[in-house]
């Protein structure tokens, strides 16, 4: 594994046990598209958005390099106590 990809999955949304916090579970796919790879900073194209034991992953490649990969994302209530 390059430098790189290893970096990216210490980021928050690189791994199931550092997902990216969304309020809703219509935010993931626009979340997934502002994101940029790491590799060369080319935009996503979305595969698959699979949810499972309240995580959602997003499988993407690069439109630009075509590398492959997982984002990782927990649906969470943003509301006061």
């Amino acid at each position: 594994m390059d430098r790189r990809e290893y970096l990216a999955k210490l980021e928050r949304g690189g791994s199931r046990h550092r997902p990216i916090a969304v309020a809703s579970a219509s935010v993931v796919e626009v979340r997934t598209r502002a994101l940029a790879c790491p590799h060369c900073g080319g935009e996503y194209r979305i595969h698959d958005h699979v949810a499972t034991a309240g995580l959602r992953r997003v499988d993407v490649g690069c439109r630009q390099c075509s590398r492959q990969r997982s984002l990782w994302f927990r649906l969470v209530s943003f509301e006061p106590n």
